[in-house]
């Protein structure tokens, strides 16, 4: 998820007793089944598309993304996984982390359309480190942003190319992704952030 602290806590802990489902499972899938056909039509076709997923949700919905393009220009679409952590601004603020896995598609990355997909975003960091990790990995020809939730709050200059909802929200709430790779279920909550 994109802002560091706040947006961990709210994959680690149980949804707020207040929360709300902003999107359900048949909406998550009609909005990348949406923004699968802006990526081929922005990217004429997506012959140089490579998806990267920022872990954890965003690899899979990269993956969800990948299948649906596949269905349309009926070509495989090279997905991978992009880890940030060691590029993170906050990793002196926290307490260690796993890293997770980067998976760059056999043929790489130089040269190519690459769109990152993540799950929410909110500040602008989690995006900033995925660029600084990217530009560690390869060159490729221009980079784009998906995202299933905007929820507003940049605190840098970063945009999304394609995005599932825009969420306007407080910063006393929280915007919680369930995917049912991880989660058993598809829902986006959003609900009162937890006092600690």
């Amino acid at each position: 998820m994109d802002n560091q602290q706040d947006n961990q806590q709210d994959n680690q802990q149980d949804a707020p007793s207040d929360a709300r489902p902003v999107l359900e499972g048949p909406d998550i899938a009609r909005v990348l089944t949406r923004i699968a056909h802006e990526i081929v039509e922005r990217a004429r076709g997506a012959d140089d598309v490579v998806l990267l997923g920022i872990p954890t949700r965003g690899v899979f919905l990269a993956q969800r993304l990948a299948a649906k393009l596949e269905e349309i220009t009926e070509r495989k679409i090279p997905v991978g996984s992009l880890d940030i952590t060691m590029y993170r601004d906050d990793l002196r603020m926290h307490p260690p982390r796993a890293l997770a896995r980067t998976e760059i598609p056999g043929d790489g990355i130089d040269g190519r359309l690459v769109v990152l997909v993540d799950d929410v975003l909110f500040s602008g960091r989690t995006i900033r480190a995925a660029l600084d990790a990217l530009n560690d990995i390869g060159r490729p020809r221009a980079v784009q942003l998906a995202v299933l939730v905007d929820r507003g709050h940049r605190e840098l200059p970063i945009r999304a190319d394609y995005v599932g909802k825009n969420l306007p929200t407080s910063l006393r709430e929280t915007v919680k992704v369930l995917l049912a790779e991880e989660d058993g279920r598809d829902t986006v909550l959003l609900g009162a952030k937890q006092t600690q």
